[in-house]
């Protein structure tokens, strides 16, 4: 038995009764990492000793009688944009290459409580800004599924760890899609948690008022397991929801009967890959046959999105990124003739182009005779949009979507077209924008053998719902069980 490739609730239930060891499980996946790392390239940092002494630290806590948690003794990864005590995190840029924080994030500091295993940083679109996981500095990371395509973005590394079984779960982050997007890609699930469920102290910035930290995982029970660790309450961020959090694995029930299923009519249009749409019409038939009924909704702000989406999220890249001005910590160019010219140099030679790009917008888009027509506008917009969803979930429990309008698409094929790259997020984007949380699952193959996801989202603060449906659909369907070739490839 490959216990890499097993979920986090399994290998539970065998380190409960004693069947492993948190070392052999540990051992199992960095030997997996060791044999197909350098087709995926998923990680920047890993940390094999690290990792080896928790695990030797939790078989010694368990053989001294310790309870053994949901998630004690599992090897997982993080996205390099979460802050981690004496591990470099890059968020993908020069800028921050050699950057050590002085301490771990919130929620990566709520997962090592439960003795978790950490495995090293993994990939991501530079400052969490792309949709393929090709801005990287550090390379580009392969989507297992295929090697030619990308595994989505930004979150890619995260995503593409989970599928080629080279961590047992992963952490990653979502401002317009970054979370499900790759989920889909790469065949996993991912889950965008409600604005301010689960705490961003320690995440690096990219657009404060659309960040969100999640889980990606093998399956939806995985989920539930790391949200009921990440979701809560944090003082040290100001943004966080002082809410009491349930125990999201009571919603794990196989039974949609009676429920209300709303299909947006915006989001089943022309430029849908007919795979996609095909997949996404037999998951509804999935869910009705399953007791289940659909109604047609209208979010009609929803063409709206991607335009106010670039114009907020850059707004706040740019404020976000003036931190990095070469004296305190990251990257400082070596030649330079004043201070004007190191900041205008270190920046210039730290940030990459996608980054620059946005850094650009946002700054026009806040200067003073502009600040109204696209700021301002798009700010109102986004109210526009909240309430499309609040009016929506009047008349029904959730709304099913594609999270992609395609299956992965092949390396450097957007690359060049910034405009065509940010369409790859038109139906997560909305999420973000409406505060709400949001669920990808596997639900389907194109003819290319390459995962297509589905999306489920959710009334704020209701992710229960979203796992119910989803786990009901998850039961009844095999997709979360089919492995990618390089998940194979290493049995």
């Amino acid at each position: 038995m490959n216990l890499a490739g097993l979920t986090a609730h399994q290998l539970h239930e065998m380190l409960k009764k004693g069947e492993t060891t948190s070392t052999a499980i540990t051992e199992a996946v960095i030997k997996q990492i060791n044999q197909v790392e350098d087709k995926v390239h998923a990680f920047v940092t890993q940390t094999p000793e690290k990792a080896m002494e928790q695990a030797e630290k939790v078989d010694k806590a368990i053989q001294g009688g310790s309870p053994v948690k949901p998630l004690t003794g599992i090897p997982f990864a993080i996205k390099d944009v979460l802050c981690t005590n004496g591990i470099r995190t890059t968020c993908g840029s020069k800028i921050l290459e050699n950057f050590i924080p002085p301490y771990t994030g919130t929620a990566l500091q709520k997962l090592e409580n439960e003795g978790t295993v950490t495995l090293g940083k993994v990939n991501m679109d530079e400052f969490a800004m792309g949709s393929s996981t090709e801005t990287s500095y550090y390379g580009i990371t392969r989507n297992p599924w295929n090697l030619d395509t990308i595994p989505g973005g930004s979150s890619g590394g995260s995503a593409a760890a989970v599928a080629a079984d080279e961590c047992i779960i992963s952490i990653g982050t979502d401002t317009g899609g970054s979370i499900r997007q790759p989920a889909s890609c790469c065949g996993i699930v991912g889950l965008k948690p409600t604005y301010g469920r689960v705490s961003r102290f320690g995440l690096v910035a990219y657009a404060s008022s659309l960040d969100c930290i999640g889980p990606m995982t093998k399956d939806v029970t995985d989920a539930a397991l790391m949200m009921n660790i990440l979701a809560g309450h944090d003082s040290l961020d100001s943004t966080s929801a002082n809410m009491a959090v349930p125990d999201y694995t009571q919603s794990l029930v196989n039974d949609v009967k009676g429920l209300k299923i709303g299909i947006p009519k915006e989001y089943l249009i022309g430029g849908l890959d007919p795979d996609v749409e095909k997949a996404i019409k037999e998951a509804i038939k999935t869910l009705e046959s399953l007791g289940a009924t659909t109604v047609e909704i209208s979010l009609p702000h929803t063409e709206y999105a991607v335009a106010t989406y670039y114009l907020i999220a850059t707004a706040e890249a740019s404020a976000n990124l003036e931190r990095y001005d070469a004296v305190k910590y990251g990257y400082r160019t070596g030649e330079f003739d004043d201070l004007l010219d190191m900041y205008m140099k270190s920046r210039a030679e730290g940030f990459g182009r996608e980054v620059k790009r946005r850094i650009m917008l946002g700054t026009h888009v806040l200067s003073a005779g502009y600040y109204e027509a696209y700021y301002l506008k798009a700010q109102k917009v986004r109210t526009l949009i909240k309430q499309d969803f609040d009016n929506a979930f009047e008349k029904c429990d959730v709304l099913l979507t594609p999270t992609a309008p395609t299956a992965a698409f092949k390396i450097g094929e957007k690359m060049g077209d910034p405009l065509q790259m940010y369409l790859s997020d038109i139906f997560t984007i909305s999420v973000n924008l409406g505060g709400i949380p949001a669920m990808s699952l596997p639900c389907g193959f194109s003819k290319d053998k390459l995962p297509i996801g589905m999306q489920i989202m959710g009334r704020h603060f209701n992710e229960e719902m979203i796992f119910r449906v989803a786990y009901t659909f998850e039961q009844n369907t095999d997709y979360h069980t089919k492995k990618s070739p390089i998940a194979e490839l290493a049995k």
